[in-house]
C-alpha cells in the first residue's frame, strides 16, 4: 500500500520529543529531558501547548480513567501522577539509589488499564534498565530487568501479547502476557536490526507493529509474522515516538544528540497510511474493569 509524504505539525522542534499518543482526539506529547507534557493544538502551524513541566524528566504519560485533565507518568526515577495544576504525586521511585544515574523512559497503558514503563541509565549502561507495571492499586513492581534503553511497550488488542525494543541491542522482542495476573511470559524475538535503533511503537487494528527507528530516518511497519512491510522515510534523522490517528500516523523526531541537526529535526510529522490504530489506552485505578 502507497502512503503520503510526510508533513510537518506545529512549529515547534523538540529536544528529544517522544511518547506522543491521541487522547480524547489531542495529540499529546513529551520533551523528555525538559520534562515537559505537550498537546497540539488544531492549527497545525501554530506552536505546541504545554500541559504539564516538571522538573525532572519525562518519559512518557497515560491518561488516567474517569479522572479529566490526570495523568500517570513515568518521569525521573519513578512514577507519579499528574493533577490538573502540574504537580506530580509519587506513587514510586524505584530508581532511586541505582548504582548508575537512571531515569525512566518510554511507556503506556494497557487494555487491561495497568501502565507500563521502562527505565535506563543516563549513559546507557548495558543491562542497567528495567521494566516496570503499575497495577490497578498504584503498586509500582519490577517485571523484567537486564535490559539497556527499553523503549516501547506496544500491545495487541487483547492485551495478551507485548512488544519491547531493546534500542541498545536492535532487537524487538515479544511477550505473551496473562491479562489477568500481568505478567510477561518468555518471549521470542520479532525483529533484528543490523542499522539503526527500534525505539517508539505502536500496534494497528490489523495486528501490524509500526516502529520509529533511531538514527535510520525512517518508519518501519511489521506484519503479525515479523515480516517487514513498509518503510517509510522522513526528512529527520532520529524519529522516536508514534501513534496512529485514524489512518494517520504521527512521528516525533528529536535533535538530542546531533552536531548539526537540520531544520527538521525535532519536528513532529503526519504521514497517511491508509490503516487505522484503536484509541490510547487508559489507566484505570482501583479497578480492571
Amino acid at each position: 500500500m502507497s502512503v503520503g509524504a510526510p508533513v510537518v505539525q506545529w512549529q515547534d522542534r523538540l529536544g528529544l520529543g517522544e511518547g506522543i499518543r491521541v487522547v480524547d482526539g489531542r495529540i499529546v506529547l513529551v520533551d523528555i529531558l525538559t520534562g515537559r507534557l505537550l498537546a497540539g493544538p488544531a492549527d497545525r502551524t501554530a506552536p505546541l501547548t504545554e500541559l504539564a513541566g516538571l522538573s525532572d524528566p519525562l518519559g512518557a504519560v497515560a491518561p488516567v480513567h474517569g479522572r479529566p485533565g490526570h495523568w500517570i507518568a513515568a518521569a525521573g526515577t519513578g512514577i507519579c501522577l499528574i493533577t490538573p495544576d502540574g504537580c506530580p504525586e509519587w506513587l514510586g521511585r524505584p530508581e532511586d539509589g541505582a548504582a548508575t544515574p537512571m531515569r525512566m523512559n518510554d511507556a503506556t497503558a494497557d487494555p487491561q488499564g495497568r501502565f507500563w514503563a521502562g527505565s535506563m541509565a543516563y549513559d546507557a549502561v548495558e543491562g542497567a534498565g528495567s521494566l516496570y507495571r503499575v497495577g490497578h492499586d498504584g503498586t509500582v513492581a519490577r517485571v523484567l530487568d537486564g535490559l539497556t534503553v527499553p523503549n516501547g511497550p506496544a500491545f495487541g488488542a487483547d492485551g495478551t501479547v507485548m512488544y519491547l525494543a531493546d534500542s541498545a541491542k536492535g532487537v524487538i522482542r515479544r511477550y505473551p502476557v496473562d491479562p489477568d495476573s500481568g505478567l510477561p511470559g518468555a518471549p521470542d524475538t520479532f525483529a533484528v536490526f543490523d542499522g539503526g535503533s527500534p525505539d517508539g511503537m505502536t500496534v494497528d487494528v490489523e495486528g501490524g507493529l509500526w516502529t520509529a527507528v533511531w538514527g535510520t530516518g525512517t518508519v518501519h511497519r511489521y506484519r503479525a509474522d515479523g515480516t517487514l512491510d513498509r518503510r517509510i522515510r522522513l526528512p529527520a534523522v532520529q524519529p522516536a515516538g508514534l501513534c496512529l490517528d485514524g489512518d494517520t500516523l504521527y512521528v516525533t523526531s528529536a535533535r538530542h544528540g546531533l552536531a548539526a541537526p537540520g531544520p527538521l529535526d525535532g519536528a513532529v510529522f503526519a504521514v497517511w497510511v491508509g490503516v487505522p490504530g484503536p484509541p490510547a489506552s487508559a489507566y484505570r485505578p482501583g479497578s480492571a474493569e
